[in-house]
Parts: structure tokens; C-alpha cells; sequence
């Protein structure tokens, strides 16, 4: 009879396997080390890893072993596995930042081990090099982050002044170039917060920049330009941008409901009805 139960658990686990990797188009499969103990460890893997018709992640509390699938034309193991750290854990890629590990319950704090052997300062190293060294890195990561979204950015403000034109060729052009921007961002050389918040919107901005370039309808466009607008303003709230940026607001579109966009000027020249009521507006956020 146990033996009976057993078959049918296996098998219905098989189906469910396969039932989810049928819904992941360009599914790629592969096995990779991460790191914890219990089942409330795999709980918190498999949900921080996983995306719906996107990635799936199935961890193994014996072997530590997660079988990881995803379509390859999406994301990638280092995306998934970054996830992962930032809930608190380790794999041999990624560590998981030291606070998340602490503030992980007592039963899952696994014995980590180190992944990148320590070097031992030179006698004659300085706390004051030691620190240059350190400024330089983090400058490093900014100037990085910066270049891999300022053209994201830059395309997005083009394609609002192109809307305060009225002028819908003009928008779906600009468009057009802000899907080739956010197609060229490497998400992997993004800041880990950063690239969160990324894999959150890209899809959603994708779909209003198709919207916008695939119509010359200044009306549909603009509608597309509010949904478009909030995942912007959601980007560059964690990201940095060289100059400050002014989030604004028209109360009169939509039937009064009101919608908002980004801009590089505090003067309001509003997208959403050109000459019309260019003045018409306020800024409600300034982002530095």
C-alpha cells in the first residue's frame, strides 16, 4: 500500500514538473548549488526564484540542490540566482547580503562557507588607500548603473516632448528608439535593488512602447504614455539620473481622473494636451 502511495506521489509530482515547464516557452533547465536547511528554506527559494511563465525553481532540502527553468530569452541563472540571495541565500555565485542572512529564522542559518578566499592586507597598505580603493569601487558601480539605464531615460524624456508637439509620427519614432534602449540594458551589470524593481517593469514598459510606436493616434498614445509614466517614475526613483527630474501632474486628463510624467524641467509643458493646456499642471515630486 505505501509503496502504491509512493508511485502515484512521484508521478503526480512528475506531471506537476512537466505541466510547469510546458507553460515556460524556450525552457532551459539546470541544476545549481544553493545553499539552507529546512523546509522553510526551500519555501522562501522556490517563491524568491520563481516567475509565473518565467523561471521555476525547485530546491532540494537534502542535497541543496535547485533545478532551475526558465526561459532563456528572459532571464538568466545569475538573475534568478540573485533573487535568491536577496532573501538570504548563499549559492556559489551570489552570497546572500550579511543582514538578510542574520534576520533569517534560527533553523534556516546554514553553515556558510566562504567564497572568495580573504587576502591579507600588506603591512604597509594604509586605512587611507584602503578607503580610496573603496570610494573608487562604489563610483565604479554608479557610473554603471547609470550608463546602463541613462539611455532608457533620455529616449523616455524625447518621446514626452514628442507628445507635447502632437505630433504622432514624430512620438512613434521616439518610441521606437526608447524599446531599442531598454532591449540594449544588460541586466546583469545592474545595482542589485535596481535590478529588482527592472524585472518588475521592463515588460509593462515594453508593451506601452509597442503601443506607442505602432500607432500614429495621439490619443491612444497618450493613453499609454500614463501607464508608461508610473513604471518610469517606479525606475528612476531607485536608480541615479545626472540631473534632477520633476514628476508632474495634469488634474484635467482622463475625465478629471489626472495623469502624470517625468520631466528635466520644473516648467510644465504638458504631454497630454500639447497647445492646448500646455501650461496646465504642477510638479508634485522632485527626484535629486
Amino acid at each position: 500500500m505505501k509503496n502504491s502511495f509512493l508511485k502515484i506521489m512521484v508521478a503526480a509530482v512528475m506531471l506537476l514538473s512537466t505541466a510547469i515547464n510546458a507553460q515556460i516557452k524556450n525552457s532551459k533547465t539546470e541544476t545549481v548549488k544553493v545553499y539552507g536547511n529546512c523546509g522553510m528554506c526551500e519555501t522562501k527559494i522556490e517563491k524568491a526564484g520563481t516567475i509565473k511563465k518565467i523561471a521555476s525553481v525547485d530546491w532540494n532540502k537534502d542535497t541543496q540542490m535547485a533545478t532551475l527553468t526558465y526561459d532563456a530569452k528572459k532571464t538568466n541563472q545569475d538573475e534568478i540566482l540573485k533573487r535568491i540571495a536577496l532573501v538570504g541565500y548563499d549559492s556559489d555565485k551570489f552570497l546572500a547580503p550579511d543582514d538578510v542572512y542574520n534576520n533569517l529564522h534560527g533553523c534556516c542559518q546554514y553553515d556558510r562557507v566562504a567564497k572568495v578566499p580573504v587576502k591579507e592586507e600588506t603591512a604597509t597598505a594604509s586605512n587611507e588607500s584602503h578607503s580610496n580603493h573603496n570610494n573608487n569601487s562604489d563610483t565604479k558601480t554608479v557610473i554603471q548603473n547609470e550608463n546602463q539605464l541613462k539611455s532608457v531615460f533620455d529616449t523616455y524624456f524625447l518621446l514626452k516632448d514628442a507628445l507635447i508637439t502632437s505630433d504622432g509620427t514624430k512620438t512613434a519614432l521616439a518610441s521606437k528608439e526608447l524599446l531599442a534602449a531598454v532591449n540594449n540594458v544588460k541586466m546583469d551589470k545592474l545595482e542589485m535593488d535596481v535590478h529588482m524593481v527592472w524585472m518588475k517593469v521592463v515588460n509593462l514598459i515594453k508593451e506601452d512602447a509597442t503601443h506607442i510606436s505602432d500607432t500614429k493616434d495621439v490619443k491612444h498614445q497618450r493613453d499609454h504614455f500614463t501607464t508608461l509614466s508610473k513604471d518610469i517614475y517606479t525606475l528612476i526613483k531607485v536608480s541615479k539620473y545626472e540631473t534632477a527630474v520633476y514628476y508632474q501632474f495634469c488634474p484635467m486628463y482622463s475625465d478629471g481622473k489626472g495623469a502624470n510624467w517625468l520631466s528635466k524641467e520644473n516648467a510644465i509643458k504638458n504631454p497630454y494636451y500639447g497647445s492646448m493646456m500646455l501650461s496646465c499642471g504642477k510638479t508634485v515630486e522632485t527626484i535629486k
